[in-house]
């Protein structure tokens, strides 16, 4: 069963920088966008960023742009999500998701057309 599996969170002081890793527990079966939300209690999941099958094109929620990029290295079967100038804001679950498709430059950045889910990764942002 393909299914993301997230690392890379843990406690950082505000200003600090932190990598989420999202690997597939198994070799998916074609090429598929990937995506990263994140999520605190009593709110909704909300988009941080997506990058296409192929990584040509990306696209990143207004609260994180210029702070975090979104990268994949397909010989691993990882993307990443490297997360600048924190904020204590940013504390949250993060959550990467897979979606198969055919289209090379098609990002998705809304939850319903993805696939399979991790199971999250805590992000802390200490003021």
């Amino acid at each position: 069963q393909v299914l993301p599996i997230e690392s890379g969170g843990g406690l950082v002081q505000a200003g600090g920088s932190l990598r989420l890793s999202c690997a597939a527990y198994e070799r998916p079966s074609g090429p598929y966008a990937v995506g990263w939300f994140r999520q605190t209690p009593g709110k909704e999941r909300e988009f941080v960023a997506a990058i296409s099958r192929t990584g040509s094109a990306t696209d990143y929620a207004d609260s994180v742009k210029g702070r975090f990029t979104i990268s994949r290295d397909d010989a691993k079967n990882t993307v990443y999500l490297q997360m600048n100038s924190l904020e204590p804001e940013d504390t949250a679950v993060y959550y990467c998701a897979f979606k198969f498709t055919s289209y090379i430059g098609r990002y998705y950045n809304t939850e319903d057309p993805y696939d399979y889910w991790g199971q999250g990764s805590q992000v802390t942002v200490s003021s």
